[in-house]
């Protein structure tokens, strides 16, 4: 029975690495696997899904107004698909996160998606939110902070280096602009004087 997955974690988890990996296992045993990437997120370029380890595949973009039914049923018309993947998830919107589900009930079709939870305000994506709503399994792909403990924040830098508490929710970047951390060391970063407060 198809299922609607979703895969979340901060930045620098390796979630782009484990989906080329789970569509690589498909192929390798013979079954074809459909790959979608946001087009607003062309690091690797356009139409192309990378991971920091240096392993990509090219893969259909999708855009805010695309419909994913649509998309994977012409897909499917073209020949058999065991797995449909979703790369940066959190750009999806809510409608989108629906179609999805009716590709899986509807097309049978097994959807795997792979996106941030949160945003660097602490604040859920509309599309993970959508995804933690409508999923039928949820697993998170976890990554550590500086002291070690699991990370589930990230902090964005500013030009100076220092982390920004306000700024759009969406600002494409890698290493070179965030920062994955635990909670409480994000807390620190923003400035919540409870954090402090809290470790006396």
């Amino acid at each position: 029975m198809a299922k609607l997955y979703f895969h979340y974690s901060t930045m620098n988890a390796g979630k782009s690495t484990l989906l080329l990996q789970a569509s690589h296992n498909y192929r390798e045993r013979g079954m074809q696997t459909y790959l979608l990437t946001a087009q607003l997120d062309d690091r690797a370029g356009l139409g192309r899904i990378a991971s920091r380890i240096g392993i990509g595949e090219e893969a259909d973009t999708y855009a805010p107004d695309t419909d994913l039914f649509d998309r994977i049923r012409e897909r499917l018309a073209r020949g058999p698909v065991a797995c449909v993947f979703v790369d940066e998830a959190q750009f999806l919107t809510p409608d989108q996160v629906w179609q999805l589900a009716r590709a899986v009930d509807d097309l049978d079709v097994p959807v795997m998606c792979y996106g941030l939870r949160v945003d660097f305000r602490g604040e859920l994506f509309p599309g993970s939110a959508a995804l933690l709503a409508l999923a039928d399994e949820m697993r998170e792909v976890r990554t550590i902070c500086h002291c070690g403990r699991k990370a589930t924040m990230v902090v964005r830098r500013g030009p100076d280096g220092r982390a920004m508490r306000d700024g759009a929710q969406v600002q494409i970047g890698g290493n070179e602009t965030y920062v994955s951390l635990c909670r409480r060391h994000w807390r620190e970063e923003i400035g919540d004087r409870r954090a402090s407060t809290a470790a006396e």
